[in-house]
């Protein structure tokens, strides 16, 4: 792998100290710089579970990704800087908090000297920066709270609350590692299946740095220090544009 041309990708201009600060600066600058996005679905683009085919989209074709390839090119990245990670199978929680099924989404785990991190650049609005591998203990970022605790299946749960709202789950995880083949029968169901969200709209979405900017479908949303606007796309032809000056991807 091109290292530097990975970083140049995300910018990333920081140290590369083998701690959990460069991890948080790695992650946080990879959402600022690469857009959750599903757009290869729509194009019908097959998705590629390998490092140098995610590369080629990802850094070469300054493409975005969803979770099996941001997160499984990031792990990529943090193995040739040195770290030890573990690509995680993760279930997603739905509305009557049930969870999907396993290899619904890929998380990561990262093993420093001074414990296990949960690292996520594959999830679109959700923790911004690494967190301890410790359960019942919360952590804030920006208008958010999250914390890691168990569940009677022996797994771990990653939840979070809004200002004084009650805890949601957002996905519950194992730490067994897996590899890309693991993954392949639901990326394939989520490029596929009519059941699955990734075929039923359009999402390009990233991290900004007071919030987030997302097009969903024809919508354009900005959420600005927690304050969220909305407005149409009036056509396909301000939608491409609107790709190219704030998402930075030519399709």
């Amino acid at each position: 792998m091109d290292v530097q041309a990975y970083l140049k990708r995300i910018e990333y201009r920081g140290p590369l100290d083998l701690n959990i600060a460069t991890l948080r600066q790695l992650q946080f600058t990879h959402l600022l710089r690469v857009p959750f996005e599903n757009l290869s679905i729509h194009a019908h683009e097959p998705i590629v579970l390998n490092d140098t085919a995610l590369f080629e989209k990802i850094v070469t074709r300054r493409r975005g990704g969803f979770c099996y390839e941001l997160n499984g090119l990031f792990a990529a990245l943090l193995r040739e800087l040195g770290f030890k990670v573990d690509m995680l199978s993760a279930q997603v929680a739905g509305n009557q908090n049930e969870f999907s099924r396993d290899f619904d989404h890929m998380t990561l785990m990262v093993a420093l000297n001074k414990g296990q991190w949960l690292a996520d650049v594959g999830f679109g609005d959700s923790f911004i920066e690494p967190l301890p591998l410790a359960v019942n203990t919360e952590h804030l970022q920006r208008e958010n709270r999250y914390r890691i605790v168990g569940d009677n299946q022996q797994r771990l749960v990653l939840e979070r609350a809004s200002k004084n709202e009650a805890w949601e789950s957002q996905y519950r995880f194992s730490l067994k590692p897996y590899q890309y083949p693991d993954y392949a029968e639901m990326c394939t169901y989520h490029q596929t299946s009519p059941d699955s969200h990734f075929t039923q709209q359009r999402i390009c979405s990233r991290l900004t740095p007071s919030g987030r900017i997302s097009l969903s479908d024809m919508r354009f949303i900005t959420t600005e220090d927690g304050v969220r606007t909305e407005r149409p796309v009036k056509d396909e032809r301000e939608y491409a544009e609107m790709l190219r000056d704030r998402f930075g991807i030519v399709m």
